[in-house]
């Protein structure tokens, strides 16, 4: 029976390779023995001594293979550009999935860490069509000055940005979508000095990490919530070396592989004589770090700068607009003009389209509009990933209020889209807008805003009168009713926004369920007109809340949006990796 083999990489020099013996031997130490292992040191020079030193951790599991990339680097130097980036055996990580093409999936792991936990367990986690596994970089998370430094000059959220100490490669994903030309592409484009390699990787693999349990790196940095032997590996970031200092948080751990290694008292003379000079000198490069940080920001022609000057000059003020109005708080307001508003009269629209001129309009529209939607889907200008959870649309009986994060103008044809789907016989969807866009929008799209079974809330007393009771007759026959209630449309925002009431109101009113929906957002491959990263769209469809019929209305209202609100916030904590939080100034 063949042993399932698990390839892992480490990359250093000569100088460092006796903290990857330390590394290796914990790693040994805690691994599965129903598995093998082939260790690969990749490197540009290393003694025969230091390889023999490592080569005595082999045994009948691990195997350890040096690999010298400079004949690599070699044979692709017509990609690479003239730097001496290739000096530093931390990109090296970049080139594994080209240079072992037969390997579907590894692990790399940074030299200055131990492992507590069994790596086979990491190599089996299911990371998808995600391009790594990795865990949160907590320097970025915590400090203010870093998590700036990742939204404003590499264009990642500062909660998104992994740390590339501990990765679970797709080696496939890599090679498919081009990782290494994307890296050389980058590499010419712009220099990144801050965190360099780790911030070319979070550039390229936006939207493409599996987060992994953060105890897997748990970076000696900051707050850590959890005592030391809870955590699978520990990484001595920084200027944070046990070898260098006595005190060193969790130091005690590092000892007690290290003591157990050929080369202990080589690492042991390190730390008997790091000077007081070189301490001095950490201390003065940990701030000069945060400076660099500072400056690139500051800087009129960084990298994301550079990109918003090649986007669409509108959208990019949008953008900006949007991070205004989430630190003011005014996230019921659009973002964008809206078409102005004419009064919606009573006599000026029939909510249930009973007249067969009407009704013929509709079938028209849906038509258009489906034409239209495969357009979109061919041109990659509408991309769907995946529809979640479409089973939770198919009630036995009776309508539902469906909510929506609105985020698109063309969302609702996403929705539409699940909604077919789903193959709900007898049912029609409807969807509630804006007044304007059903008075007042012009050509094509005012054709299928007034006629794809569009619902405008008018501002008119007796028309909204009208409205509310269409609602109440249109679900009564079970039909669902498409509502965005965060009321605003704020252009690829990814966070759920705070919700209106009026969503709430209508299954409360015809004791109907609610059903949240909430569409996840990924940069794709695919370049948009202005310049902007086509989003892949996933859409969760959640299990419908009912209305407590033992609540008073106001109450039945009220909890009837605390439960969607709670939902969207755990899908979008749980798809993003990351909390859920608003920089709003005055919360």
């Amino acid at each position: 029976m063949n042993r399932k083999n698990i390839p892992i990489f480490f990359a250093c020099d000569d100088n460092f390779v006796k903290f990857t013996i330390v590394s290796l031997l914990s790693i040994k130490e805690h691994a599965s023995r129903h598995c093998d292992y082939t260790v690969y040191v990749l490197h540009a020079g290393i003694t025969e001594n230091m390889m023999r030193q490592l080569y005595e951790l082999q045994d009948d599991n691990f195997t350890v293979i040096f690999r010298d990339v400079t004949d690599y680097l070699v044979s692709i130097s017509d990609k690479l550009p003239i730097r001496d980036y290739y000096s530093k055996t931390t990109y090296y990580r970049v080139f594994i999935a080209e240079m072992y093409p037969d390997y579907d999936k590894a692990i790399y792991i940074d030299s200055d860490t131990v492992v507590q936990g069994d790596i086979s367990e990491l190599y089996d986690t299911d990371i998808g069509d995600s391009y790594v596994g990795a865990c949160h970089e907590q320097v970025m998370v915590q400090v203010d000055e870093f998590g700036t430094y990742a939204e404003r000059v590499i264009g990642v959220d500062r909660g998104n940005f992994f740390n590339a100490g501990l990765l679970l490669i797709n080696c496939v994903q890599f090679r498919e979508h081009l990782v290494l030309d994307k890296f050389v592409h980058y590499l010419k484009e712009y220099t990144f000095v801050v965190t360099q390699d780790e911030d070319y990787l979070n550039l390229i693999c936006k939207d493409r990490v599996y987060w992994l349990d953060q105890r897997w790196n748990t970076e000696v940095f900051g707050e850590i919530p959890y005592p030391p032997e809870e955590a699978k590996m520990i990484h001595y970031i920084m200027v944070n070396k046990p070898w260098h200092y006595a005190d060193c948080r969790f130091g005690d751990v590092f000892w007690r592989y290290a003591e157990k290694t050929s080369v202990y008292g080589q690492i042991k003379s390190i730390l008997d004589n790091y000077p007081e000079e070189k301490k001095q000198r950490d201390r003065e490069s940990a701030e000069n770090l945060v400076s660099l940080a500072v400056s690139e920001t500051a800087r009129r022609d960084n990298f994301k700068n550079r990109q918003d000057a090649r986007r669409d000059a509108g959208r990019v003020a949008i953008v900006k607009k949007i991070e205004l109005y989430e630190r003011q708080g005014r996230f019921a307001e659009d973002v964008e003009d809206d078409p102005p508003t004419v009064p919606l009269m009573p006599d000026d629209i029939d909510y249930l389209r009973r007249s067969p001129v009407d009704r013929a309009k509709s079938v028209a529209a849906f038509a258009a509009a489906k034409r239209f939607v495969n357009r979109l889907i061919a041109d990659k200008q509408l991309m769907i990933k995946e529809i979640r959870g479409i089973e939770n649309l198919r009630l036995p009986e009776g309508g539902a209020v469906i909510t929506c994060n609105h985020f698109n103008a063309f969302d609702s044809f996403a929705m539409q889209i699940a909604f077919d789907r789903a193959q709900l016989k007898k049912k029609k969807l409807y969807r509630v807008i804006r007044e304007g866009n059903y008075t007042s929008f012009p050509g094509f799209y005012g054709f299928l805003m007034k006629n794809c079974n569009t619902l405008p809330l008018a501002s008119n007393h007796k028309t909204l009168k009208k409205f509310m009771e269409a609602t109440d007759t249109l679900l009564g026959k079970g039909n669902y009713i498409l509502v965005y209630p965060e009321q605003s449309m704020w252009w690829n925002y990814r966070k759920p926004k705070p919700l209106k009431n009026g969503a709430f109101t209508f299954a409360a009113r015809s004791n109907v369920p609610v059903i949240p929906c909430f569409i996840t957002m990924r940069d794709s491959d695919v370049i948009g007109e202005d310049g902007f990263c086509v989003q892949e769209y996933t859409i969760h469809i959640s299990e419908p809340i009912y209305p407590d019929q033992s609540l008073g209305y106001s109450k039945r209202v009220q909890a009837l949006s605390d439960q969607n609100y709670k939902v969207w916030k755990e899908i979008y904590e749980k798809e993003y990796g990351m909390p859920l939080r608003y920089t709003t100034e005055n919360p």
